[in-house]
């Protein structure tokens, strides 16, 4: 085992002889992530190739891990050290074979990545670890010496599965990516659907799960969605045929059905995409095809978002070993909101096992169900609510944007408003571009990249006469502002000018929606997220380039404005070497380490360096400009390494969106209508609209795992107006493990170390 000191938390945390790595899914960011932590902690770390499998059978199966055997591994799918079902380790025999191989080689510390079934052989495992130590003593196959050394097992667990089906966290790493797969299938089949007026049935996968059909159908604005946990009412057929035939009575061109493998009737018959297929066939005529992608979902190159997910987890996984006792039960380690946590192994397992539809029971899944079920079928009430909605896009443009579009249009319909559209921003509501919107409108918006109604940078504040007249002019009573910072700070302006213009005293909410992520009051915007995919595929490309020519560095320039969250991120994502950023000073002394950092790099195996600098950091130090530190390692390296610059552009802002943007606009455009609706009710007083309290005009942001609205004039205390982000910002105390993961060798902070929690969950009125 290590016994190197070099960090001030192996002082206060006993060193682990070894740490041992199972991987059963898509997890090599987590593979990674837990060698090169289980290095800089100063311990051995083991791989053990095709699962239990290779825990069982030993010799080859079980290799030491470098530095080096990690490269290259974060844009690989699947495994890279295999996976395999084991009937040995089902037997006690099997395992006692296990545990000789790893008291040989003086392992006491497992690292398992796979679902609920593997987490728990390896809780089942430690629990019978000191039976199966005595009866290898005796039959005489390890010393006393060598049990006494390996005495416990630890167990800490990380759950990689695309169903999303395991208790006790927000995600599970792999569903993400599989998001992707599905939504690139659903992207390339609407194409064609639309031309020869088809209707397509896809099938995904979800035998007891249908978290991927569900958000598939929110993403896509499919027509139907069935999935296990909600069975269709008595008469779901004659309800589907309507449902399809008013589709395209209303003028749409296709029809798009989701199906999960494991969809059943109320009186559970099993619901197959080719009897769908042939009740529309049959009964309506339409031309319809069946996708079945089965294991498509399984592969391909992992998603940022999951990348990031894995290597936090292997970080705080590696943690949680470092600062296990023998009392200490086995966990799992988790993802609430954007904090790593950990929670106890089997409590997991067990409320999964004993209600396989667990996640119907908590808030998000339920959320996303009633969200797509007021989205997808037109049901406005009878009486119209006589209030006028105005929506506009301000800023720069960014992907999602016109999936919240969409959502807040349908859903204000839905609550018997008139919705207008605003074009062009605040130009366009002073100019009286302002049009009403329709359902039919906005169909198919959740797929398309920018902004439909078009957006610009232009403030209220020189046209506040204009606008007011014409919030009068076309009787808007509310206003939902979608996009970045710009949106932010044009709402503050038209709530100071409520003193002013009554017209401004009307309910008005921002939805965060910018590539940079630096609005205040929101941990996440509409639009980051596909920035971030376009910026680690970017990188991926160019690491395989420099992976090719050998010695070679690449300075690579993102968009973030004085906001380092895109760079950082994508620094994560893409395994950078560094990530200059406005929040985090630098001097030369840090260029200096970074430099010789480089020049050792060079003389491993892993000839290659990517560094990622936002857009203006050269506004936020003069002098440490791109060309500077671009000219300084051309001029550092010669003889040893070349420099390249890349400059990554609009390309960032432009695209399909991604999954996640898809799900969080829409429900984000949803949610601010709700919002509305109930703040118009208050605020209604002697036959009119008047809102001049400080708590009528809010941020919607997501803070941590919920949906909040912030009012706009609390959240000045915590921006910086002068350079356009938050005062405090989450993402800043991930930024070391980017380091590390580079093998820099600095301080990991563990003062706010993550302690064992308990699956208490919040329930919601369906759990209830």
């Amino acid at each position: 085992g290590g016994t190197q000191d070099t960090q001030s938390h192996k002082n206060s945390c006993p060193l682990p002889k070894a740490i041992f790595v199972l991987s059963f899914a898509s997890m090599n960011a987590a593979v990674r992530a837990t060698v090169r932590v289980g290095l800089y902690t100063g311990a051995k770390v083991y791989f053990v190739h095709e699962g239990y499998q290779g825990l069982v059978d030993g010799g080859d199966h079980i290799r030491l891990a470098t530095w080096e055997s990690v490269s290259m591994m974060l844009q690989l799918g699947g495994t890279v050290i295999g996976s395999a079902r084991c009937k040995d380790f089902r037997s006690r025999e099997g395992r006692m074979t296990a545990a000789r191989n790893l008291v040989k080689l003086g392992i006491t510390n497992l690292c398992v990545i796979g679902g609920d079934g593997s987490l728990t052989g390896a809780n089942e495992f430690r629990t019978e670890w000191s039976g199966l130590l005595a009866d290898l003593v005796k039959a005489d196959k390890i010393t006393d010496a060598e049990a006494k050394q390996s005495s416990h097992l630890n167990i800490v667990g990380m759950v990689g599965s695309i169903d999303n089906d395991f208790c006790g966290t927000d995600m599970t790493i792999g569903t993400d990516s599989a998001l992707h797969r599905i939504i690139e299938v659903v992207d390339a089949i609407t194409t064609t659907a639309q031309s020869h007026q088809r209707t397509f049935i896809l099938e995904v996968m979800g035998r007891h799960c249908g978290y991927l059909a569900l958000v598939t159908a929110l993403a896509c604005g499919a027509d139907w969605v069935f999935i296990p946990e909600m069975p269709p009412d008595e008469g779901w057929e004659d309800h589907l045929c309507r449902r399809l035939t008013n589709q395209r009575a209303r003028g749409s061109r296709l029809n798009v059905i989701i199906v999960a493998e494991g969809a059943m009737s109320r009186d559970g018959q099993p619901i197959t995409s080719e009897q769908i297929k042939k009740l529309v066939t049959d009964r309506l005529g339409f031309d319809t095809r069946t996708t079945v992608l089965g294991h498509v979902q399984r592969g391909g190159t992992p998603s940022a978002f999951d990348r990031i997910l894995g290597s936090r987890m292997g970080v705080e996984a590696v943690m949680a070993l470092l600062e296990a006792t023998p009392d200490t039960p086995a966990c799992v380690v988790s993802l609430s909101g954007n904090q790593a946590v950990r929670l106890p192994l089997m409590e997991c397992v067990q409320v999964v096992r004993h209600n396989v539809f667990y996640h119907v029971l908590v808030g998000s899944f339920e959320n996303n169900w009633n969200t797509y079920k007021m989205l997808a079928h037109i049901n406005p009430p009878d009486v119209k609510s006589n209030i006028n909605v105005a929506i506009m896009n301000i800023g720069a443009p960014c992907a999602g944007m016109n999936a919240a579009v969409r959502a807040a249009v349908r859903m204000g319909i839905i609550q018997g408003h008139n919705m207008l559209a605003i074009h062009d921003g605040f130009d366009g509501l002073a100019q009286g571009q302002i049009e009403p919107i329709t359902w039919t409108s906005v169909s198919g918006w959740t797929g398309k990249g920018g902004s439909m109604l078009g957006t610009k940078r232009s403030q209220p504040g020189k046209m506040l006469e204009e606008i007011s007249q014409n919030i009068a002019k076309f009787s808007i009573h509310a206003l939902v502002i979608i996009g970045g910072f710009e949106a932010y700070v044009g709402g503050l302006e038209m709530v100071q000018a409520r003193e002013k213009y009554e017209e401004m005293c009307i309910p008005i909410v921002v939805i965060p929606a910018t590539v940079s992520n630096n609005v205040p009051g929101s941990d996440f915007s509409i639009g980051a997220d596909t920035a971030l995919n376009t910026i680690t595929s970017t990188c991926d490309r160019i690491k395989q380039s420099a992976a090719g020519t050998k010695r070679r560095v690449f300075i690579v320039e993102t968009m973030g404005g004085y906001c380092g969250y895109l760079a950082t991120m994508a620094g994560l994502a893409a395994g950078a070497d560094a990530a200059y950023i406005f929040e985090e000073k630098f001097a030369i002394k840090d260029l200096e380490v970074n430099v010789q950092h480089l020049l050792e790099k060079m003389k491993t195996t892993v000839k290659r360096g990517l560094l990622l600098i936002p857009w203006k950091n050269e506004k936020s130090n003069a002098n440490y400009t791109t060309d500077f530190i671009f000219n300084l390692y051309s001029e550092e390296g010669k003889g040893i390494f070349d420099c390249r610059k890349n400059v990554l552009g609009h390309m960032q802002q432009g695209g399909t969106p991604t999954p996640f943007d898809r799900n969080f606009g829409t429900k984000m455009g949803a949610k601010s209508v709700l919002w509305l609706t109930e703040k118009l009710k208050e605020c209604y007083r002697h036959g009119r609209i008047f809102a001049n309290t400080p708590d009528s005009a809010c941020v919607l942001g997501m803070r941590k795992r919920a949906l909040t609205f912030q009012p706009l004039a609390d959240l000045k205390e915590d921006t910086d107006f002068e350079h356009r982000i938050p005062k405090t910002q989450w993402w800043l105390k991930i930024r070391p493990i980017m380091k590390i993961l580079a093998k820099y060798d600095i301080k990991l902070d563990t003062s706010e170390h993550t302690d064992m929690e308990h699956v208490i969950k919040k329930r919601s009125p369906l759990g209830k």
